[in-house]
């Protein structure tokens, strides 16, 4: 089979096609014939050796990918040949708190699935929808998984509650199209007004250009009649933490994604912002299996599917990384492995 490995840090380059052979699977493991896979930010860090957890050497790089069962271990009970499954973010984080000893990740200090086979525990793969194809599939993992924890794991998300979310980044598309799913009101930011052409093809209700409107939060505010969003699902941490508290709900919920960037090392809120509020942040670690199984069996019921951007061809893993990489994607960037 081929495979790619992460040879050398820091650089793109360093990501290589490799010869090996093909895996068999343990008795308690499935052999997956990888159909695509996805890319989310957290495989850029990793490749750059900026990733908390760090990468083991010659790792095959890649959390997110789907593809079918074609060989089961004699003592798998969860799976068939035959079988459409996805791999787990966390494969050792079924249901409940996460601790530190289930913070193993494909593509980092486990082999991923940017390969043409991949043997995983029967544990760490779940059945994906019927009706997506391959590559929608293979989205789901991370960013969609992250969405749906967002949106469903902290306090319950009611009907007619209002949902903001932060840009075009694929998992502020999956809030969008889950939020609406839960029967919320959605109000998202762009500085583009093709894009929020596109979010409100989407299912968002209003659209706020955070580039004419610096003070964004007052906007959201106006939009909801002075109350605020009800949740907010912070994908950008240090560069908008400020209004998004202030336009948050007084009791409401900010999940809160990403907490430092290459300009500033940690958030801040101003006093005037959080002392006359009374909401939570919440952070979120993608989710575990059972956050997984059942967004899929909401994906199922209404027929969702993710969106895609670009569709990269296995040869051509540099090209996809750098497309990913200039950020101008809007939806996810996908592999073609078969």
């Amino acid at each position: 089979m081929r495979a790619y490995h992460l040879e050398t840090l820091g650089t793109i380059d360093g990501i290589a096609s490799r010869e090996t052979d093909r895996p068999e699977p343990g008795p308690r493991e499935i052999l997956v014939r990888v159909r695509a896979v996805s890319l989310n930010k957290r495989d850029l860090l990793i490749m750059k050796g900026t990733y908390p957890l760090k990468a083991v050497p010659d790792v095959i790089p890649v959390s997110d990918g789907a593809g079918e069962v074609v060989a089961v271990g004699g003592e798998v009970t969860r799976f068939a040949v035959g079988d459409r499954v996805a791999g787990t973010y966390f494969p050792n984080w079924l249901d409940g708190r996460i601790t530190p000893a289930l913070f193993d990740q494909p593509g980092a200090t486990l082999n991923g699935m940017l390969t043409e086979y991949a043997r995983l525990d029967q544990e760490a793969a779940v059945r994906v929808p019927d009706h997506l194809t391959w590559e929608e599939a293979a989205c789901l993992p991370c960013a969609g998984v992250t969405a749906w924890h967002s949106l469903t794991g902290g306090e319950p998300l009611t009907p007619g509650q209002t949902v903001l979310t932060l840009g075009t980044g694929a998992l502020s598309l999956f809030t969008v199209q889950f939020a609406k799913m839960l029967g919320a009101e959605v109000i998202a930011t762009t500085s583009s007004a093709v894009k929020a052409d596109r979010l409100k093809a989407l299912g968002a209700d209003h659209v706020v250009n955070y580039a004419e409107n610096p003070e964004w939060g007052l906007e959201v505010r106006k939009l909801t009649g002075g109350r605020g969003a009800d949740l907010v699902v912070e994908t950008n941490g240090p560069d908008t933490i400020e209004q998004s508290m202030r336009a948050t709900a007084l009791y409401g919920q900010i999940v809160l994604l990403i907490t430092g960037n290459p300009r500033r090392s940690g958030i801040e809120i101003s006093n005037a912002a959080y002392a006359a509020s009374l909401a939570t942040i919440r952070r979120v670690f993608v989710g575990s299996r059972a956050h997984f199984e059942s967004m899929n069996r909401a994906l199922a019921l209404h027929g969702t599917r993710p969106v895609i951007d670009r569709v990269f061809g296995f040869d051509e893993v540099h090209e996809a990384f750098r497309y990913y990489e200039s950020g101008v994607a809007f939806g996810k960037v996908v592999i073609r492995v078969a």
